[in-house]
């Protein structure tokens, strides 16, 4: 059995469908529109199988290569902490609503209420952030 031009065209457009609806990050893209350029191809040319899969082969690289070598840069971010906001809190201070009692307390920042651990304090005492893991902060004394 042979390869058929519209074999290439389906394969083509099989791959741009799963590119849109997987994170390949264009990786697909380029694979599926050489396929979708080799059916062409053999649609216009008697071309065999193996040259057709040496020509496909040619073309997806290729074109990856060149995306990759003239893709916009990745732009830096004016907010780097915005999906990390424990981060953005280290060294901050806030005063204490309530006490931190045997090293776990917890503390309003913002809309956002924070387990907080460190030594034992009473309220109203100014803490700094010093780190943060996961959904904790750790606190010292201002």
């Amino acid at each position: 059995m042979d390869v058929l031009y519209w074999h290439w065209w389906v394969f083509g457009l099989v791959l741009l469908v799963a590119e849109m609806l997987l994170p390949t990050g264009f990786v697909l893209l380029w694979i599926g529109a050489s396929a979708i350029i080799v059916g062409a191809l053999s649609w216009l040319l008697p071309l065999s199988w193996e040259i057709e899969l040496v020509l496909f082969s040619v073309l997806s690289l290729g074109s990856f290569l060149v995306w990759k070598t003239f893709r916009p840069a990745a732009q830096e971010s004016d907010q780097p902490m915005l999906n990390r906001r424990g981060q953005s809190y280290i060294g901050r201070n806030f005063t204490l609503k309530d006490p931190i009692v045997n090293g776990v307390g917890k503390l309003r920042v913002d809309d956002s209420q924070w387990r907080i651990t460190g030594p034992d304090v009473p309220a109203g005492t100014q803490v700094r952030v010093t780190r943060a893991d996961g959904a904790t902060l750790h606190v010292e004394p201002a």
